[in-house]
């Protein structure tokens, strides 16, 4: 069976790809760059990030995407319009134009499932709902690691590589450094496909 992708419009499959295995845990819940302020992000710890997440789920469009193997979510996509990102106000990552763009900030696949080509699907999956959503653009801020390893808990930001095998092209260096690797912007216009 191939993987479908869907929007994330179920808190439980959100929950297992990106909530902690405790309640009151304080983990991200991919809300570090979703949320447009820090401020918002900062006030929010364990079980009320969670519950940020819930209230986001129930939003048209939702915080991103889902990927499935049969009934099995095995990977999360965070996607938005840049406009209710931390990107849009982002010192350290420029904007290319003033097209409104979306951004895709996380890519995750669970363990267990890793290495089974479910990136390709679920960057492909990202980029069809922004595209169904009217976005002209959507762009990621991944690691140029140059084939290096990255740390897997750094690895959800993607690689360039990654993107460019999904039809992704450079757009433009950025300022940001992650895990030691430079993170560049790279950009896949929709508005002629």
């Amino acid at each position: 069976m191939g993987i479908e992708v869907r929007p994330a419009t179920s808190f439980e499959d959100v929950a297992t790809m990106v909530g902690p295995k405790r309640p009151d845990a304080n983990v991200c819940w991919c809300l570090s760059y979703r949320l447009t302020t820090s401020k918002e992000n900062q006030s929010l710890a364990g079980p009320a990030r969670g519950e940020r997440m819930r209230d986001l789920v129930k939003e048209d469009p939702p915080p991103g995407v889902l990927a499935y193997d049969g009934d099995e979510v095995v990977g999360w996509a965070g996607v938005h319009p840049r406009a209710d990102t931390s990107f849009a106000g982002n010192r350290r990552i420029p904007h290319v134009d003033d097209l409104d763009v979306w951004s895709l900030w996380c890519v995750r696949v669970r363990p267990g499932h890793r290495g089974q080509g479910i990136v390709r699907p679920l960057i492909e999956g990202a980029v069809d709902f922004a595209r169904d959503h009217g976005a002209p653009a959507v762009e990621a801020y991944p690691v140029d690691n140059g084939g290096a390893k990255v740390d897997l808990t750094m690895a959800y930001v993607g690689t360039l590589a990654m993107f460019e095998g999904a039809g992704f092209t450079k757009a433009a260096d950025t300022d940001s450094v992650l895990n030691g690797f430079p993170r560049v912007l790279v950009r896949r216009d929709l508005r002629s496909s």
